[in-house]
């Protein structure tokens, strides 16, 4: 398999998490101290802690995806290691995040960071459990599930865009899929009747696998796709 990565964007948007984590820190900090030392200042105590509530989420978001080690980037890659040299993978230079090309087809992987049980039912996706426990992590320390089905439609219509601007006249449109990925393994999947496929990071590469038997995509199009994308990363 080839990987291909951007380790500009990674790395600068590691230092974006770096530094908007230690400023949300003061500033709530600077909030609590406003809230003790000048009670009657609730004003200025609110917002301090309101900016730096947003700004700790923000930390998270850029935290989660390129601040810990392994990232996510590493994690998708060590598990699908041992595919095929006919396979491509694309981390941060397509207008999706994650991008897997080959003969199981054409990929969007979005990794999903949550744990507890997260289930789709009535063509919703919630997180369910964990109690007081759970809404504290929710609310300070992990992202929400937020609306996959919105993002991972946006995603498809953005590479859907991207590949009909750059492919020859008259040629027949690009398949394009979408996989949700979970990285944590206390994540409990109850998601039958998804329209998306949803799995724990670990069984991507066998679902790749039986893909490609089951539906294989021609050289021609690998060849094709292969053409529309970089080729080759980022330094």
């Amino acid at each position: 398999m080839k990987i291909l990565v951007n380790e500009k964007t990674i790395r600068r948007n590691a230092k974006i998490g770096q530094y908007t984590t230690l400023g949300s820190l003061i500033i709530l900090a600077s909030g609590m101290g406003i809230t003790f030392f000048y009670p009657t200042q609730v004003t200025y105590s609110f917002l301090a802690l309101l900016i730096g509530f947003v700004s700790s989420q923000v930390g998270i978001y850029y935290g989660n995806r390129w601040g810990r080690r392994p990232r996510i980037d590493e994690r998708i890659t060590a598990a699908l290691k041992g595919l095929t040299k006919d396979y491509t993978l694309y981390h941060y230079l397509t207008p999706v995040s994650h991008l897997l090309t080959g003969p199981g087809g054409i990929w969007v992987i979005e990794p999903y960071y949550q744990r507890g049980k997260i289930v789709y039912e009535k063509g919703k996706w919630k997180q369910k459990g964990g109690g007081l426990l759970m809404g504290y992590l929710k609310m300070f320390a992990q992202e929400g599930l937020g609306r996959p089905d919105i993002e991972i439609k946006a995603d498809l219509e953005n590479l859907s865009e991207y590949f009909k601007k750059n492919q020859v006249e008259n040629q027949t449109p690009l398949e394009i899929n979408a996989i949700m990925v979970f990285s944590d393994d206390r994540a409990e999947l109850e998601t039958e009747g998804s329209p998306i496929p949803v799995m724990k990071i670990d069984q991507m590469k066998e679902f790749i696998r039986k893909t490609a038997k089951q539906t294989p995509l021609t050289p021609e199009v690998q060849k094709q796709v292969e053409k529309l994308l970089p080729a080759e990363g980022i330094e």
